[in-house]
């Protein structure tokens, strides 16, 4: 395929231990960890009750959502948007998954609404009142690859910005011997037009091959989350530049280069 690029107008991230993108830029910078960083993420987005009753995996998407929309001075309300998940939230679809196979009549309906796998995406757009379109992303540990590819075709084809959120949270039971993810982690940039702006430069394209083991500091500190397969591009992004591989999945890797990036 031929290249695809893009400008990075916004970064977010949150991760256990790292409550923030600034917090990821010193730990790639000198191994520094903030002080007392929270347990979970509470995003401003949702009024007070929602925040504490939203599940993990919704409080760490739109937390680094609204983080990457505020720094690249976007109206949310505005931007086209991709969640990407390996399952959602992890603890309730394996609570769905165990209950429908034991007794399928205790299905609780307050939980289930949040099983679905674009639950974060609809909070999102309910809280930031958006009526911009919204696609929600699996596909195993290429999810995130797969999210970015998703997010360059649409700026290719016409749309002005994206917003590409990518999470996961702890997994557990029968679902986490499926898939093993410690942790909360979340990733969310915002992408424009090259032609568009003068932020970092993100240039990408399909090749054969698998994405490379994660080396940089925040690959190896989570790579427990089963979205680390992320980690090696916010790793560059921290670092300045770089040129990653990421798994794409069916023996594919997405190969992105960033330059022009401010640390």
């Amino acid at each position: 395929m031929n290249p695809l690029d893009a400008r990075i107008a916004g970064i977010g991230f949150w991760a256990s231990g790292l409550p923030s993108w600034e917090a990821a830029q010193a730990f790639v910078a000198d191994g520094r960890l903030p002080d007392a960083a929270p347990r979970r993420p509470s995003p401003e987005l949702l009024a007070p009750n929602e925040r504490r009753r939203a599940p993990e995996s919704v409080a760490v998407a739109l937390e680094v959502a609204l983080a990457a929309t505020r720094a690249a001075g976007q109206d949310p309300a505005t931007l086209a948007s991709i969640f990407a998940s390996g399952h959602g939230d992890f603890a309730i679809t394996g609570y769905m998954c165990e209950t429908l196979a034991d007794d399928p009549r205790a299905i609780s309906p307050i939980r289930f609404h949040n099983s679905v796998h674009n639950a974060a995406a609809g909070y999102w757009t309910i809280g930031a009142g958006c009526t911009a379109t919204t696609t929600a992303i699996s596909a195993g540990p290429a999810t995130f690859a797969q999210g970015l590819l998703e997010a360059l075709v649409q700026l290719a084809t016409g749309t002005p910005a994206v917003l590409l959120v990518a999470y996961d949270v702890e997994s557990s039971g029968l679902l986490g011997t499926l898939t093993p993810s410690r942790g909360l982690l979340g990733g969310a940039l915002v992408l424009t037009r090259a032609d568009a702006g003068d932020g970092p430069l993100l240039r990408a394209s399909l090749r054969t091959g698998a994405g490379a083991p994660p080396e940089g500091p925040l690959a190896l500190r989570l790579r427990d989350n089963a979205m680390a397969p992320m980690l090696p591009l916010f790793d560059a992004l921290a670092a300045g530049a770089g040129r990653v591989l990421l798994d794409a999945g069916a023996a594919q890797a997405l190969e992105v280069e960033v330059e022009g990036m401010h640390v």
